[in-house]
């Protein structure tokens, strides 16, 4: 049987995803045929530097027969782009070609019905330049996909932010109960289809012990009405946790997944418990999308000393 490749795009070309990806190359354990959708020549030009020595084997934009693909080579579609240097600051100079790297994959992915897909790291202030919120949101409108939700996911614990890439001030105005009801359906459909299972849930509140000095709080007015409309429906759901104890041992061991109402109200606890031992996943997309959990990292360029564990675990997660 055909095992159905795993499409990557590079991302932002001045970043540490190509020396990762080489470094997971090296391990050549994945049953999955891979496709990079990069820039041909800075592929070469980087693996030069970082001192790596693959075989390319150029892949037709247009191919639909993935039986004779194999890991011994980098299976690569080139993106044609001029990059003078290996390594350049990050700029917005690199857009265009960006964004035909995902017209490419995405095109490719729809055209062979494909499922499984892989980005490297985007920086949102050069690339989106406030257009989206966030690679989750460019995603979510290139396919139009109506509802969309990021799952930080760890085997152990995973978190999910109901505001993704949003200034704090502005937090508040997008907490509605829909929102919750949604995220929630989301992250249940996934853990149904991939695990079998329905998850463990607990949702945070907003404010600091999910209490406030002023009438009709967050928490009171949407967060506690939420949760007591879906636990008629669910019983593993809980909450609203103040955010400064829920990821306490005793109360994580309880919970399969945290949702939080911020970005950073939950990603920032869960990479002080697993570091890049997570991996991004988009749900609500025609396709799987996983992002590594790390940026762009410029001032790790060419320095070869970055870890791979993220993307290796966003590898293994598909190759399954």
């Amino acid at each position: 049987m055909v095992k159905e490749p795993i499409i990557i795009v590079g991302g932002e070309p001045n970043s540490v995803f190509l020396e990762i990806f080489f470094k997971c190359l090296k391990t050549n354990t994945y049953k999955s045929p891979l496709i990079i959708i990069i820039s041909k020549k800075l592929l070469q030009k980087q693996m030069r530097k970082l001192d790596f020595d693959f075989k390319i084997n150029d892949i037709n934009k247009d191919l639909k027969n993935f039986s004779k693909l194999n890991n011994n080579k980098i299976n690569l579609i080139n993106v044609d782009y001029d990059f003078k240097k290996c390594f350049e600051k990050i700029t917005s100079k690199s857009n265009k070609y960006i964004n035909e790297t995902f017209k490419i994959a995405l095109n490719f992915m729809k055209q062979n019905d494909l499922s499984k897909f892989i980005n490297g790291p985007i920086s949102k202030k050069s690339f989106l330049k406030g257009r989206t919120l966030g690679i989750t949101e460019y995603l979510a409108k290139k396919t139009k996909s109506d509802e969309v939700a990021m799952l930080i996911f760890n085997k152990n614990l995973s978190v999910s932010p109901l505001t993704t890439h949003l200034a704090l001030k502005d937090v508040n105005k997008k907490i509605t109960k829909q929102k919750i009801y949604k995220q929630v359906n989301l992250i249940n459909s996934f853990y149904k289809k991939k695990f079998n299972k329905i998850p463990r849930i607990a949702i945070t509140g907003l404010n600091p012990h999910c209490e406030s000095n002023f009438q009709n709080s967050e928490e009171d007015k949407i967060i506690i009405p939420a949760i007591k409309q879906l636990r008629l429906k669910n019983t593993k759901i809980n909450g609203p946790f103040p955010a400064d104890t829920i990821f306490t041992k005793p109360l994580i061991k309880r919970y399969d997944v945290i949702i939080g109402m911020y970005h950073d109200q939950v990603l920032s606890p869960m990479k002080a418990l697993f570091n890049f031992d997570a991996i991004n996943i988009t749900l609500g997309l025609p396709f799987i999308r996983i992002s590594p959990d790390h940026g762009p990292n410029y001032s790790m360029l060419g320095k070869n000393l970055s870890d791979p564990k993220s993307l290796t675990q966003a590898l293994k997660f598909l190759d399954k």
